[in-house]
């Protein structure tokens, strides 16, 4: 794949993940102004109640699965499509609440509280939060996804994997804390949660622990710019383009063609 066709695929993504955004800014604030809670941080933050909290639900379902399905068609590589999916992911999220604040005026301060999923749980934390999150999946999204790795993936590489699984379960644990402390209590209790501090330690922990292989994947390209770098029309690197180029294999004989190519 050339390089302007990863940055065309990139755009594409992005031109979605902007367009999903105000389909999802508008619809949090029709839902906010028929509850009264365009604020989401008030005494009985989630007044909804029968079939419009199950459509709710589903709905939220929906727009991960929307995302995911645009990395699918987007990569050709499954490290591709979970990049795509990163990128598509970043931009609808962080737009998202420049779009709401566009609509509504709200939020005020990247420090004001937000219902940021109801699934399984209701997660809570500051707009500044998930907007962290968001960002480094956009970063390592087009690392991988405009260059091609040509060494394979090594212990740490999984390894480095592994450590960002665990820094994710323990970002779903700073969000839902809240909830889980009252979840005991009922479903009604835990709608009625509205959490007084945020842990912003164990969150940065959790952050550096999530960025671990966007670090691994930048260290690689800066270390040896040849192992991320480009791709040509054919699969091959720019530097294998221009070195194949000068070459055609014929039968069993290799003719060496007299002005090189590059892709």
């Amino acid at each position: 794949m050339s390089g302007r066709l990863q940055q065309a695929r990139w755009m594409l993504v992005v031109t979605f993940a902007v367009g999903m955004a105000w389909v999802e800014a508008a619809c949090v604030y029709y839902l906010r102004v028929m509850v009264d809670r365009v604020e989401p941080y008030q005494p009985d933050p989630l007044p909804i109640r029968g079939i419009l909290g199950e459509v709710e639900l589903v709905r939220e379902g929906a727009t991960l699965l929307m995302l995911a399905m645009t990395g699918i068609l987007a990569g050709r590589t499954w490290r591709a499509r979970l990049g795509y999916t990163a990128i598509a992911f970043g931009f609808w999220d962080i737009l998202y609440y420049v779009f709401l604040r566009i609509i509504s005026g709200w939020p005020a301060s990247p420090f004001d509280w937000d219902i940021l999923f109801l699934l399984p749980l209701p997660w809570w934390g500051p707009v500044l939060a998930p907007i962290s999150i968001a960002s480094l999946m956009i970063v390592w999204g087009t690392l991988v996804t405009q260059g091609h790795d040509r060494e394979p993936a090594t212990r740490f590489t999984r390894a480095s994997w592994g450590v960002s699984g665990a820094g994710m379960l323990l970002a779903l644990g700073v969000f839902m804390t809240d909830s889980i402390y009252a979840l005991p209590g009922g479903l009604d209790t835990v709608r009625q949660v509205l959490p007084t501090a945020f842990n912003w330690p164990m969150f940065g922990t959790a952050l550096l622990l999530i960025a671990t292989p966007l670090t691994h994947t930048g260290w690689r390209s800066l270390s040896n710019p040849d192992a991320i770098q480009p791709v040509c029309q054919n699969g091959k690197s720019e530097t294998e383009g221009r070195i194949w180029g000068r070459f055609r294999i014929c039968g069993n004989s290799l003719l060496v063609l007299s002005t090189a190519k590059s892709c």
